[in-house]
């Protein structure tokens, strides 16, 4: 048996915010891919399932709740952290209700951030068959 790494998919429109959660989750242990739009998302993990998702929720095009809406109208059950700069109850709320895992607010804690993806890879079996 060969031990997986998780896969953490990172959904942001800010190159900057992509680039550095990427670093941050890699040097954690995980591997992180990341795309620029809600849409580019949702066509990847069509092909390639991730462990875990992180989520911008202020995104031109869809989006995070309408990604949130589409994986859920799929049903497609990928554990999800939202992170937006714009916190407002009614988003949480909204986010929370539409199947979101956890929601966090930008600037990131990098503590509560790997906490919250922690929360949900370990759940998941880490070791697959070999071919």
């Amino acid at each position: 048996m060969a031990l997986t790494v998780p896969f953490v998919a990172i959904v942001d429109d800010e190159e900057p915010v992509r680039k550095a959660l990427k670093r941050l989750l890699r040097a954690s242990g995980l591997e992180a891919e990341t795309y620029e739009s809600g849409q580019q998302f949702l066509e990847a993990s069509a092909k390639r399932r991730p462990d875990c998702v992180l989520l911008d929720l202020h995104m031109p095009g869809l989006s995070g709740l309408q990604v949130l809406q589409a994986l859920r109208a799929s049903k497609t059950t990928l554990p999800t952290v939202v992170i937006t700069a714009y916190d407002e109850p009614s988003s949480r709320e909204q986010c929370l209700a539409a199947g979101a895992a956890a929601y966090l607010r930008k600037p990131l804690d990098e503590r509560l951030l790997l906490n919250a993806i922690s929360l949900h890879v370990n759940r998941l079996p880490r070791e697959k068959a070999e071919k």
